[in-house]
């Protein structure tokens, strides 16, 4: 338990969203706005707990400065290493957050395995299990390679000592609210303590040149659990979803000093851990049913990842007496809701009495407007009960007035498709891009004009 002897301190409150700082109690938040999001926290008298970094000397021009390479080194898990850029960035802290369940630990715990046996030592921490738990988990996923040392500890200052001592190649917290600092009063978790450990893990990473993970729980909201300058210290924030009774586990990267933030990460969930899936398409369009209504596939891109993913609706007749049912899984429920809105103006369709369920299968969360016309065409399928051809894509943003717009990188989504051996797809108008070999493009300028493309045939 915390040390609780302490010397002189005094009372502060912090925002758990913005990490600001203030002397007095509001119930607004003076810097982001938020209401009730200050927590008090007690600052022991004299230095930070947390040690600091040396001074970088004195100032340099921009134009006089060095720029070197980042040396990466990879994981040994290739879905990781993409999202992540290549691999690890020497000195680099990575947050991994995500729904309890989802599969933070045995992700990293295979990763350590992994690194552990390509590069050296590597130092796995846990303040939530036993070493014979992890044990365990590891003898389960087959992921205990000799250079993996394992460490039940929740103090901040015993694992620094550690680490110190065994200089290893890589350091993995699981998790950031179960550790705490010995200088502080505070609980494990609280917004002091988060803070406080977090600031020595990142200085210890960078002073040792020693990558970092530290895994975050997220609240019923399914947001980080913690004070927000959480997010701003780190350098990458990793960010994994899925839908827990699916077998699918989607990782994404949020915040990347050292790379991209939009590319996608797909692991199959199994008895023996987490597997990669290098061939998303494949697997996300598996159990797709052809000839029946209510199907489309858009092909979408995950920052250079081209994905083709099925999306489903269902119109039917709403109860009587009761108000038209809208539920939307995997898909932006304000953006459906436009696109239903603009059917029932621009395109005819009477909705306006008819429950709608929309979904993507495979736990697959899509934020682009380039799945508006796939939306479109299936809610059309649907209500007509006409099905679309097997062999037919569609993409193209949908426009208030039932135009379809451009969508960015065509080439490379008609390409997937080709890939995968579909034989038309619905484009926009403009701009002209070359079709794939095998892969005709039917260009289309609005959602009439798309309608009869896809139910002619």
């Amino acid at each position: 338990m915390p040390c609780r002897a302490m010397s002189k301190s005094k009372v502060n409150f912090i925002c758990d969203r913005c990490g600001t700082e203030s002397p007095q109690w509001h119930g607004k938040c003076r810097s982001c706005g938020e209401w009730n999001t200050l927590v008090e926290f007690r600052v022991p008298d004299g230095p930070p707990a947390a040690a600091r970094r040396a001074s970088a000397g004195a100032p340099v021009a921009a134009a006089e400065v060095e720029i070197g390479v980042q040396p990466r080194v990879a994981c040994g898990v290739e879905e990781l290493d993409r999202v992540l850029g290549g691999g690890l960035v020497l000195g680099s802290l990575v947050l991994l957050t995500g729904d309890p369940g989802i599969g933070k630990s045995t992700l990293l715990l295979q990763a350590a395995s992994s690194f552990a046996a390509s590069h050296g030592t590597c130092l796995y921490v846990s303040g939530e299990e036993s070493l014979s738990q992890m044990a365990i988990r590891g003898r389960r996923l087959r992921a205990l390679s000799p250079d993996l040392l394992l460490l039940a500890e929740t103090e901040a200052e015993a694992i620094v000592r550690q680490v110190e001592q065994i200089r290893p190649r890589l350091l993995l917290i699981d998790s950031i609210q179960a550790m705490y600092s010995s200088s502080l009063t505070s609980l494990p978790g609280t917004v002091s303590q988060v803070r406080d450990c977090a600031a020595r893990l990142f200085s210890l990473a960078k002073d040792l040149s020693l990558p970092t993970f530290l895994v975050g729980h997220v609240t019923k909201e399914g947001s980080l659990a913690g004070p927000r300058v959480l997010e701003h210290m780190v350098d990458v924030v990793l960010s994994m979803e899925g839908d827990r009774h699916s077998g699918y586990r989607l990782l994404r990267s949020v915040k990347n000093r050292f790379g991209s933030t939009d590319e996608l990460g797909l692991f199959q969930m199994t008895d023996k851990g987490l597997d990669g899936v290098p061939d998303a398409s494949a697997a996300l369009l598996a159990e797709r049913r052809a000839g029946t209504s209510g199907s489309s596939v858009a092909p979408t891109l995950e920052g250079t990842r081209p994905l083709l993913v099925e999306i489903q609706a269902l119109v039917t007749r709403a109860a009587p007496h009761l108000p038209p049912r809208r539920s939307v899984t995997g898909l932006d429920f304000g953006r459906t809701c436009l696109i239903l809105a603009v059917l029932e103006k621009r395109a005819g369709l009477p909705l306006a009495a008819e429950d709608v369920f929309v979904n993507v299968p495979g736990g697959i969360r899509i934020a682009e407007p380039a799945t508006d016309l796939s939306l479109a065409v299936s809610v059309a399928s649907s209500h007509q009960d006409s099905p679309v051809p097997a062999d037919m894509a569609c993409v193209g943003e949908v426009g208030l007035t039932g135009e379809i717009r451009a969508v960015p990188r065509l080439e490379r989504r008609l390409a997937e498709l080709a890939r995968r051996g579909f034989r038309r797809c619905l484009i926009p108008v403009a701009p002209r891009v070359p079709a794939p070999q095998h892969l005709e493009t039917v260009p289309v300028e609005d959602l009439s004009t798309a309608f009869r493309a896809a139910f002619s045939s």
